[in-house]
């Protein structure tokens, strides 16, 4: 499934997909940036709560499709632009981390 597929089917909202063909497979739900930088793995979707702009750098360097903030968070402009920059899609959700991951059942 791709980044805007997966929006689509979920109901989410974006906040930036500037790579939206990006294929999700699989997801990580996680606050704390080091612990999701060891262990999201390539093309998950990463759900957190964190919007500053160390999670951009965090979602580039762990190679994810994309960002699902989840519980109505969204990017200030600032960070927004860089994951414009980065090519990292940002997409937002306003339910909690759980039910934002439980919609992604079999889906990824």
């Amino acid at each position: 499934m791709t980044v805007k597929e997966l929006k689509d089917s979920c109901g989410f909202e974006t906040v930036c997909m500037p790579e939206p063909e990006r294929e999700v497979k699989g997801a990580y739900i996680g606050d704390l940036l080091s612990w999701v930088m060891g262990r999201a793995d390539f093309d998950n979707a990463w759900i957190t709560i964190m919007s500053n702009i160390n999670v951009i750098a965090v979602a580039s360097l762990s190679d994810v499709s994309c960002v699902i903030l989840a519980e109505g968070v969204t990017l200030d402009s600032e960070v927004k632009a860089k994951a414009e920059e980065k090519g990292i899609n940002v997409l937002t959700s306003s339910l909690p981390s759980f039910e934002t991951a439980s919609s992604l059942i079999g889906k990824v």
